[in-house]
């Protein structure tokens, strides 16, 4: 089969087309033909070697599919062979074929194509962890979304708006502020122009938000701070601003703050299989009906996943990038 490679770490030209063997699945996971599959910021971390693999997993990129499955272990699931559908995986999605565990696997929502699937697994799975589960969003809070036309980010604004909301976001230009205030944000914040904190402030008659989701952490720490409603919870997915930062412990103590974090990645499959079975009862009806649509920025083929990298790091893009074999 075709797969594209990391064939040493650095810059996107190091992803290369290459040839592998089919993977062979092991006792509950699936072989699936793959059509299409999302490219996600650790895909770009892990090219540049700062995203370790997990044992046991491929060493190819890519952690969400959406394709036909061709063989396996049905075993206990809904599936047959030859059915569409997308899944989270922990690598190996760069590829022609690429092995998952059924337990991940979630059917292509009617109405969708292969390549709108293939966008939503780690994104999808990443939110509702951390939104829903470890923030605790509930309908009538609101949620500042930071980072919010990467893919997370209109998953994250479209998923809480429709489940009763209100959303606000920060972005890096009027024309990503347009982009997330159509996809339901109520206010979108520029960054670059404006201080979130003071915006915050002002939406919420000066309470502050209930949740945060936040993908920049170092320097917005503070501020991200000030910016929480009492009772509030802080939810940290990445470190696109450095891992370091001073912490006010009096306000989490006078104000009954929470702070957590997680990686998707390492978890066990029993734990992503709960996700599943959340997003399948609760997202994938929205799906269906148009309440949340996939947004994919670009599509690229398979052997320009170089290019997809080139654009991902560019972070021009709104919403997905996604590769076609």
């Amino acid at each position: 089969m075709r797969v594209i490679e990391i064939t040493q770490y650095g810059q996107p030209e190091v992803l290369q087309l290459c040839e592998r063997p089919v993977p062979v699945p092991a006792a509950g996971e699936v072989l699936i033909r793959v059509q299409a599959a999302g490219v996600n910021r650790p895909d770009v971390l892990q090219r540049m070697g700062h995203y370790p693999v997990p044992v046991g997993a491929s060493d190819l990129p890519g952690l969400e599919v959406a394709g036909e499955i061709v063989a396996g272990d049905l075993s206990g699931s809904e599936f047959c062979i030859g059915d569409q559908v997308c899944a989270l995986v922990q690598g190996g999605g760069y590829a022609e074929f690429c092995v998952a565990p059924v337990a991940q696997c979630l059917p292509v929502p009617r109405g969708l194509s292969v390549i709108e699937a293939a966008s939503l697994p780690e994104t999808f799975f990443t939110v509702w962890s951390n939104v829903f589960d470890r923030g605790s969003l509930s309908a009538g809070e609101t949620l500042l979304v930071h980072g919010g036309t990467s893919g997370i980010g209109v998953a994250a604004i479209q998923i809480a708006t429709a489940l009763g909301s209100r959303v606000l976001a920060t972005v890096g230009s009027d024309e990503k502020c347009r982009a997330v205030e159509k996809l339901g944000a109520v206010r979108a914040i520029n960054y670059r122009t404006e201080d979130f904190l003071e915006i915050v402030k002002a939406e919420t008659s000066g309470k502050g938000v209930n949740v945060i989701l936040d993908m920049v952490a170092g320097k917005y720490l503070s501020k991200n701070i000030d910016s929480l409603a009492d009772d509030g919870r802080l939810v940290v997915i990445a470190l696109l601003g450095g891992a370091k930062a001073e912490l006010d412990l009096s306000q989490v103590l006078r104000r009954r703050l929470h702070i957590t974090g997680s990686t998707l990645r390492p978890r066990s499959v029993a734990f992503k299989a709960d996700i599943a079975r959340a997003l399948r009862q609760q997202v994938w009806p929205l799906l269906e009906s148009g309440a949340v649509k996939p947004v994919v920025h670009q599509v690229f083929a398979l052997k320009d996943a170089c290019k997809a990298h080139e654009a991902m790091e560019a972070s021009q893009h709104i919403g997905k990038l996604v590769l076609e074999l």
